[in-house]
């Protein structure tokens, strides 16, 4: 009975070496980084849209209610400077200026047999001065009714493309509402928003590093230049605008798309940097896993400062030069020995 209880505990021992021999040799696959010094730049990122310039977008009325006859432009369409764009009824415009310049005449008169009769002394000369100033007030009146008949057509006072178009045809419309609006195209601006302590670290002439969409990964446009830092928070968004004009070699924008933004403002010229991908969340911060002697993987805290969509700023933790777990580090255990993926 001793016998068989010790080949049994025998067998045993032996069996559980090879289960540890076992586990000790499965290696984990990874994909490694070596951590390296470079120039890093703290970025403000933000997504924007395309606007016009200021004085470079003009949006027309009707000068006096009245009727829309005709319409010469879609909307997208270019024009040029003194373009037709919508007309409006005319007989009410003619018929003011006709009334208008009526009026005039008769002041005129007015004034002329008033001032003969001053000088003759049949009346007095305060007589001659209101029909003056009657006349004056004919004058400016007639001059108002010949340029708000002028302006029964709008006509575009920039070249540019109709950004807006609100006319149809037979409609009564309100001249407080703009009916037709045209933009430069050679003069955009992108309208980013972003919050008054990202505003405080934004300085006019950072560039910005500009992509197609709302993210980093649209189409690349360049980096363009930060023309003005508002000085007012919204009431509304609780942000600050920050205007940014895109570079001459990048494509033709449009009004209203959305661009993705990421703005310099400040860059460390020799940052501790590993890929986002080393990092692993560890509690409040962060952790990565150093390849030491071996191929073992050593679990390590590290202190992050600035990051971007794929590189991290290591403030403290690493050293240059250390090799850093980047594919394969969630779920890796400490002490682990690992192997490079192919």
């Amino acid at each position: 009975m001793k016998r068989a209880i010790c080949f049994l505990a025998a067998v045993i021992v032996l069996a559980c070496g090879k289960d540890e021999e076992t586990a000790s040799s499965t290696l984990v696959q990874v994909k490694t980084a070596t951590v390296t010094i470079a120039p890093f730049a703290d970025v403000v990122s933000s997504i924007g849209t395309v606007s016009a310039r200021a004085g470079h977008l003009a949006s027309l009325s009707a000068p006096a209610p009245g009727r829309i006859t005709r319409v010469f432009v879609s909307l997208g369409q270019k024009v040029g400077a003194g373009a037709p764009l919508v007309a409006l009824e005319q007989a009410p415009f003619i018929a003011a200026a006709q009334s208008a310049e009526a009026g005039l005449a008769a002041a005129e008169r007015n004034y002329e047999r008033a001032r003969g009769l001053a000088d003759a002394g049949i009346v007095p000369r305060k007589d001659a001065d209101q029909a003056a100033t009657e006349l004056a007030q004919a004058r400016a009146a007639a001059g108002t009714a010949r340029r708000t008949a002028q302006l029964a057509v709008l006509r575009s006072p920039i070249s540019g493309v109709v950004t807006r178009l609100d006319a149809p045809i037979g409609a009564s419309i309100d001249v407080s509402q703009p009916v037709v609006e045209v933009a430069d195209l050679n003069a955009l601006d992108i309208i980013f928003n972003v919050s008054p302590t990202d505003a405080a670290r934004i300085a006019p002439g950072a560039s910005v590093s500009l992509s197609a969409g709302e993210s980093a990964a649209g189409e690349r446009l360049g980096v363009g230049r930060i023309n003005d830092v508002g000085g007012t928070v919204d009431s509304t968004t609780r942000s600050v605008a920050v205007r940014a004009q895109a570079p001459s070699g990048s494509r033709a924008l449009r009004i209203g798309e959305t661009i993705y933004g990421e703005i310099q403002t400040a860059v460390n010229p020799r940052a501790i940097l590993v890929p986002v991908a080393a990092l692993v969340p560890d509690g409040d911060g962060y952790k990565v896993f150093v390849v030491t002697a071996g191929n073992v993987a050593r679990e390590r805290e590290v202190t992050v400062g600035k990051k971007n969509q794929t590189t991290a700023e290591i403030v403290s933790g690493l050293t240059p030069g250390e090799i850093v777990v980047t594919e394969g580090a969630y779920g890796l255990e400490d002490s682990v020995k690992v192997t490079l993926a192919r």
